[in-house]
């Protein structure tokens, strides 16, 4: 079944299911004065409407990717707040349609003047159920809230063994960690993002990635962060990578400028200084006992609005005798649109970006978020044929200042031969 029809079934369930439930609510307050009742209604179709539009804004239009996660979520959240009220509804339209049919049953009885009038009188909704409903449907709505306070830096640990066939002997065995998306522009716990890192360190890595989205928008931004992702260390290194935030496109636009050049020039210089490798359509050759694995590292490439200023052609220049190809590309949708198709020889590519749009469910062996109906690969480990891709959701937060379900990884991969 393809997007269209389940987001047009989902639309006719919002609005069949906001009609029902906005007539249970009315006769619940039918005491609400006329100027009440009239800001309600437009409150409350004015939402839907909107709500509808920008689901399809949000999957259609070339929006930007914090608004599209915005809508999304709160288009989740809201059919998630109507199927946890519906049930009470349910209820109550079955309790009155079983008084209903006992007053029917009891006509075949020649009523009293005092039946007679009970008869005539409305079946009412209870008060108390669709009260009740409205209540429970506020939940969700509170997961957000908790998100914030406890999601936003609750660093996961994600141990995962990458087989590669290929894999020279003495790497077999050898560790690599992940972390993507920091967003430092974001924070505002310096403790806890210090905590992070001394997660990561505690796992003792040989090597690690860093792919992509330092800032948000500006180079400054991880001024007061610099220190701490700089003790971000590993016996054969911190290779690293740009992300579609690192260039200050969203300050400065996409074309030159002196304001534009000198903020990607400062992010060259940081990661310089905290001692990453940045790889800019480059390539390294990691060595180990005398055997050497190929580590790349694109700038970003992005289906769709997202820039496409990596060059593959460049990166993989000189590595066609390696055994082993590991790329750093930020956005996953590279994997896809370019490596798959032209690029067989890569092994394994990393990528961040998504965040999983930070809401949604994880377990080991399922997971479901809103960004999966723009990503197809949106976290974890996926695999083509001997090509594997790994997304990461990220360290940091974007938009949303929390994670609710999908929370901040740390990935950490055993290399393994066939």
């Amino acid at each position: 079944m393809g997007r269209l029809p389940l987001l047009l079934a989902a639309c006719i369930f919002i609005i069949v299911f906001d009609i029902y439930c906005y007539k249970a609510i009315i006769a619940v307050f039918k005491k609400w004065k006329p100027n009440t009742k009239k800001f309600f209604a437009i409150t409350y179709w004015g939402y839907s409407l909107l709500l509808i539009i920008g689901v399809f804004g949000g999957i259609y239009l070339n929006l930007f990717l914090t608004l599209r996660a915005v809508i999304l979520v709160a288009f989740f959240l809201t059919v998630a707040c109507k199927l946890v009220m519906l049930p009470f509804l349910l209820i109550d339209d079955l309790r009155r349609g079983i008084i209903k049919v006992l007053r029917i049953t009891k006509k075949k009885n020649k009523p009293t003047a005092t039946q007679a009038i009970s008869e005539a009188e409305p079946i009412t909704r209870s008060e108390f159920l669709v009260k009740a409903g409205l209540v429970a449907a506020a939940v969700p709505l509170t997961s957000l809230s908790w998100g914030i306070v406890s999601g936003a830096y609750d660093y996961q640990i994600r141990k995962v063994n990458l087989i590669l066939p290929n894999l020279p002997k003495a790497f077999d065995g050898i560790t690599m960690a992940q972390i993507s998306d920091i967003h430092s522009g974001s924070f505002y716990n310096k403790t806890a993002v210090k905590g992070g890192v001394e997660m990561l360190l505690a796992e003792k890595p040989d090597f690690v990635f860093f792919t992509g989205d330092l800032v948000n928008n500006l180079t400054n931004e991880v001024r007061d962060y610099q220190d701490i992702f700089a003790k971000v260390k590993a016996p054969l290194g911190v290779y690293s990578t740009l992300g579609n935030h690192d260039y200050g496109d969203y300050t400065f636009g996409k074309n030159p400028s002196p304001a534009r050049t000198k903020n990607l020039k400062d992010m060259v210089d940081v990661h310089k200084i905290m001692g990453y490798d940045l790889l800019m359509n480059q390539n390294r050759r990691l060595k180990v006992d005398g055997e050497e694995i190929g580590i790349i590292g694109i700038e970003n490439w992005g289906m769709g609005r997202f820039p496409k200023y990596g060059k593959m052609e460049l990166a993989v220049q000189h590595t066609d005798d390696l055994p082993v190809k590991l790329l750093l590309s930020h956005d996953p949708s590279h994997w896809r649109g370019e490596v798959l198709q032209k690029y067989p020889q890569i092994d394994a590519m990393f990528s961040g970006h998504t965040h999983g749009m930070q809401f949604g469910v994880r377990f080991k062996e399922a997971q479901w978020s809103p960004v999966q109906y723009i990503y197809k690969e949106w976290a974890g480990l996926y695999q083509e044929q001997h090509q594997q891709l790994y997304v990461n959701v990220g360290y940091g937060f974007l938009g949303y200042p929390g994670r609710v379900g999908i929370l901040p990884e740390i990935t950490v991969f055993t290399l393994k031969r066939a």
